[in-house]
């Protein structure tokens, strides 16, 4: 077996829209990802279907897997052939030790390639408003550990070279070190009064800021309570921030959401909620697989004057099927119906037009698609459609590699809301809660319980939830585009 190859993948600051797309690509062909704590879990939703997660995230006291361990994990797993990809927080250039592992695998002769990512101590601060240049404030630039190698961890650098000569300095991770910082700035050349910022989990929703002067910012933090992670930027330039910051005016900026799907195609629902400014963490992690279609079904397809297709997965998978066994789509005689819009849009994606189920009449032969382990009782199939064949095309289950991230993710939250898309997102939830360690988040008089339909808030309401329904909300899903969200509920 020859070697694999290894990625050294920047993960951007925390939205996961700013990996870069060489990035993405990495990680869809990956056989093994090492991610880190700062790693929004979405993107690892983008990992194929067999591919091996390894969390090696640090905490300011405790280490899940130290650097040389990680280190040799890259190369053990790129020489059994595998491609590796080293997920880190932000541009693994900076103050993220890419280095150190870049050379590891050199010594080991594995391949590898080095993808740059967007830094925290740019995006955080354009988050807040506030652009890190300026020419009518700011024309340099610096980017600076707050920590370093050194017995009391105080940073030892060039301090009045960084008084004097930057105009806007970035301090990466530097809570614990502020009072030193603004002392040592101060004692250096930088005015008591130049202004300063934190930015606490740029870029996500749960963004927070305090802003002061180099002489006040240490008490004003300790007020506050804020802890890393987190960016400290000082100059003139924060002073732009009241006039330029766009990320906190968005509707549901604050809101950290706890979204529930009861099956694959109500996994869209995220991304209408994340384009209007919350962080949403998905539960759970649907894996679909491909099932089989029945001979008899195959050999009367010409037959069928009516298919209902029941989900969006159910027209991939179909499909799919067809091409396999060498079926001319062209067989295919019936009226099209579905039971949504969503997928309605994907058949018209292939050339195809159907009608919704309430359009359907009740004449030639009916043929459901769909994935039966989903599907209504029996009895209340033939109660609806009379005689019909059902092709179980294919099935899903939790992904149960997932079930930590979303562990690890709650835990660096603070969940505002649980939204449930559906009467079985309900049932999935309060079946699986506290397996997940999820239960907590109901005896929580804070958390919020919200209902996409009116099935979704009785099925709530059987299980003693108090739950209120959205006043309005549309689904997109995510081949569909982005689409707006407009509701007061959330």
């Amino acid at each position: 077996m020859g070697k694999g190859k290894v990625y050294l993948v920047g993960a951007g600051p925390g939205d996961s829209e700013l990996i870069t797309v060489k990035g993405m690509e990495a990680l869809k062909r990956a056989d093994v990802i090492l991610y880190d704590r700062l790693v929004n879990p979405k993107l690892l939703h983008f990992a194929p279907a067999n591919c091996e997660l390894i969390y090696c995230g640090k905490l300011p006291t405790r280490h899940f897997m130290r650097q040389e361990e990680i280190n040799h994990v890259l190369v053990d797993k790129a020489l059994e052939g595998l491609t590796v990809v080293r997920l880190k927080g932000g541009d693994p250039s900076i103050f993220g030790r890419v280095g150190e592992e870049a050379e590891a695998l050199a010594n080991a002769h594995i391949p590898y390639e080095i993808v740059p990512g967007i830094t925290s101590g740019i995006a955080a601060p354009l988050y807040a408003g506030i652009p890190v240049t300026h020419r009518d404030y700011a024309g340099s630039f610096a980017m600076v550990t707050a920590h370093d190698k050194s017995k009391n961890g105080k940073p030892d650098i060039d301090w009045e070279g960084l008084a004097r000569g930057v105009q806007t300095i970035a301090f990466y991770m530097g809570i614990s070190n502020l009072e030193h910082i603004c002392e040592n700035l101060i004692k250096h050349g930088k005015s008591a009064d130049t202004p300063v910022i934190i930015i606490r989990w740029g870029t996500w929703s749960r963004q927070e800021s305090v802003v002061g002067t180099l002489s006040t910012i240490s008490e004003k933090v300790r007020s506050a309570n804020i802890i890393n992670p987190a960016i400290t930027l000082v100059g003139d330039i924060v002073a732009s921030r009241e006039k330029l910051k766009w990320f906190e005016k968005k509707p549901l900026f604050g809101k950290q959401i706890l979204s529930v799907s009861g099956c694959v195609d109500e996994a869209g629902l995220a991304n209408n909620i994340e384009a209007q400014g919350a962080d949403v963490i998905e539960f759970p992690k649907w894996k679909t697989s491909e099932r089989y279609l029945e001979v008899k079904i195959m050999n009367n397809l010409e037959n069928y004057k009516r298919i209902l297709f029941t989900t969006t997965a159910s027209v991939s998978y179909f499909f799919s099927l067809l091409r396999k066994h060498q079926i001319d789509i062209r067989e295919i005689r019936a009226s099209l119906y579905c039971k949504d819009i969503a997928t309605i849009q994907v058949l018209e994606e292939r050339g195809l037009f159907a009608k919704m189920e309430n359009e359907m009449t009740k004449e030639g032969k009916l043929l459901l698609v769909g994935s039966k382990e989903k599907a209504d009782p029996l009895w209340m199939l033939e109660y609806k459609y009379g005689e019909y064949d059902y092709a179980d095309v294919y099935q899903s289950i939790i992904d149960e590699r997932y079930i930590p991230v979303i562990k690890r993710a709650i835990e660096d939250a603070s969940i505002t809301s649980i939204l449930f898309s559906s009467k079985d997102a309900v049932q999935l939830f309060m079946k699986e809660a506290e397996k997940c360690g999820l239960s907590n988040l109901l005896e929580d008089e804070h958390v919020e319980l919200l209902c996409v339909t009116n099935e979704a808030k009785e099925a709530a309401k059987n299980y003693g939830l108090k739950a209120k329904i959205l006043d309005y909300f549309e689904v997109t899903y995510p081949h569909n585009g982005a689409t707006a969200i407009a509701t007061t509920s959330l």
